[in-house]
């Protein structure tokens, strides 16, 4: 068992470390501020290759292991959880769910442009009335001639504003059998297509997320994803690697959190001392290091895993629940080592708190991973 990263997997982490720190940090808190989708810099990304970690080289890509997808995710969500979420979801959920159920076809035309950053991809599962239902979908897509024509309404799409295409979701229509799903790749300016409000969120808020209304919306046959009636087993297994995304993103949160409690205690006076010197507040910093570290280990497994071929929805489902509830008690702790700084927007712990909060909710809530541990344990004995 070796826990050394490798010297490219450092390099990686240590430029995407530097781009972060001197191209994202000074510029979040006026686009969050603004609640400004970061078009500057997602442009920067792609041309780093950052948005083409998932895509290979034949397609204009520069497919690095997940491990080091992990990495990056974690360096740009301790500057910017809303751009982590971005590109998590670009690379995870779009480009590698193009590669793995796309035909040629598809890879063709939609990979090179979204591994430059020339497009930016988004995926459209969930509905009004279908959050963890996954599978209760009123959206429906009918045949007509050399194209489907799709109805409904999708809720909560992550960049459903800006993004150039989407991967949208519908009941595949089949009679007699229920559950059945369709993908297809749906561009913002097809007929039919329309955005019909951004959220209000409580954080990310430079990451806009997007209703879109689609009425009759004409998407050529050929942008089918995979085959009618199979999206069910698309969606899901695109989410197992998406969700190592969300616990990385949620480790790199923690990691700032933890850089803020700690460097606010060594220099806040009270009764007459710093109050890092404090055995309540050491024992916190210690419970968050410990939070961090088990979380990290959690994530790191469940992409070697992923790297290695075998099987890691369990393990995804175990780093996604961890991480994701530790990085939303550490963001409290941090915020409470601040005092009522904390609760100003004057420190970026106010930020890190709100943004943490929806870690343990989308991409499957931490109720819906114990479903998915439960039941591989419970098959596995």
């Amino acid at each position: 068992m070796d826990f050394e990263l490798t010297h490219e997997q450092k390099l990686l982490q240590e430029m995407v470390r530097d781009f972060s720190q001197k191209e994202i940090a000074p510029r979040i808190k006026t686009l969050e501020e603004r609640k400004e989708f970061p078009k500057e810099i997602m442009m920067k990304l792609g041309e780093l290759g950052l948005l083409g970690m998932t895509v290979p080289s034949e397609y204009g890509g520069s497919l690095t292991d997940y491990l080091s997808f992990a990495l990056a995710l974690e360096e740009i969500s301790k500057v910017a959880p809303s751009v982590s979420v971005i590109v998590s979801v670009h690379c995870a959920l779009f480009c590698n769910t193009i590669l793995e159920f796309g035909n040629e076809v598809l890879k063709k035309k939609y990979l090179p442009r979204a591994a430059k950053g020339e497009i930016i991809g988004a995926f459209s599962l969930t509905e009004p009335g279908a959050g963890s239902d996954a599978t209760n979908l009123k959206t429906k897509a009918v045949k007509d001639g050399d194209y489907y024509l799709l109805s409904g309404t999708k809720a909560w799409v992550t960049t459903g504003n800006d993004a150039e295409a989407a991967i949208v979701f519908t009941s595949a229509g089949i009679e007699s059998e229920t559950n059945k799903l369709s993908a297809f790749i749906v561009e913002n300016d097809f007929s039919g297509y329309k955005v019909s409000r951004i959220e209000e969120k409580m954080g990310l808020h430079s990451s806009l997320t997007a209703e879109i209304v689609l009425e009759d919306c004409r998407v050529p046959a050929e942008n089918l994803l995979g085959e009618e009636g199979k999206g069910a087993s698309i969606a899901f297994s695109s989410l197992d690697g998406s969700r190592i995304g969300i616990a990385a993103q949620s480790v790199g949160l923690a990691e700032r959190a933890l850089q803020e409690a700690a460097q606010y205690a060594k220099q806040r006076d009270a009764f007459g001392k710093k109050i890092s010197e404090f055995q309540a507040i050491q024992f916190m910093i210690a419970d968050i290091s410990t939070l961090i570290e088990a979380a990290r280990l959690l994530t790191y497994k469940a992409a070697d895993l992923k790297d290695k071929g075998k099987p890691f929805t369990k393990e995804a489902a175990m780093a996604k629940l961890f991480s994701s509830e530790a990085a939303n008690k550490i963001a409290y702790q941090a915020l409470q080592i601040h005092g009522g700084y904390g609760y100003s927007k004057e420190f970026f712990i106010e930020q890190l708190y709100r943004d943490a909060r929806v870690f343990s909710i989308y991409e499957g809530t931490s109720e819906i991973q114990r479903l998915i541990i439960s039941r591989y344990l419970l098959k596995e004995s």
